[in-house]
């Protein structure tokens, strides 16, 4: 009976096949962790948080105020587009009413709000039954076709004036 022998140098095909597998494995471990750093960290501006989105690049579209009854309240609506990083409205004003202020609408209640978040690359909706403005303290009641001068301050952007028209009571943005 001859009994075989493994070499003693470390040379066996059992042995090759594990050296084999652990560099593979450890080579493989390496750039999963690597992928997984680079993840965490982001990636040179893509696909990272909102503070790296830059300054904000804002718009105003779809603004209206619905006519409010004579000597009353008026209510303004308006979206903000935003292009860039975040920002935030802080306040509104006009130099043709003594007041507005900013609202939050839920089912049962309206809420003074004291700033409203634009989000980066995304919008801030006014709209009928949610965030609004009130206008108050009308310097000359408004009529249907006049536009209201709204100064709208945001704490990166500064202030946007915007020319905002009064439409009839039914009015709704998209609609004919």
């Amino acid at each position: 009976m001859s009994e075989r022998s493994e070499p003693t140098d470390g040379r066996s095909p059992g042995n090759r096949r594990f050296r084999r597998s652990a560099l593979a494995g450890a080579v493989l471990a390496t750039v999963l962790g690597g992928g997984a750093i680079l993840a965490a960290c982001g990636t040179g501006g893509q696909g990272g948080t909102s503070a790296d989105a830059g300054p904000a690049k804002l718009s105003v579209a779809d603004s209206y105020i619905p006519l409010p009854p004579a000597g009353g309240m008026g209510a303004g609506y308006l979206t903000v587009r935003n292009d860039g990083g975040p920002d935030q409205l802080l306040k509104v004003t006009s130099p043709a009413a003594g007041s507005v202020t900013m609202h939050r609408s839920t089912a049962s209640t309206m809420e003074q709000v004291n700033s409203l978040d634009v989000p980066a690359h995304g919008a801030l909706q006014l709209t009928r039954g949610g965030t609004h403005l009130m206008i108050m303290d009308w310097q000359k009641a408004p009529a249907l076709g006049d536009e209201l001068e709204l100064d709208l301050t945001f704490a990166k952007s500064g202030t946007i004036s915007v020319k905002v028209p009064v439409k009839e009571l039914t009015y709704r943005p998209g609609q004919s």
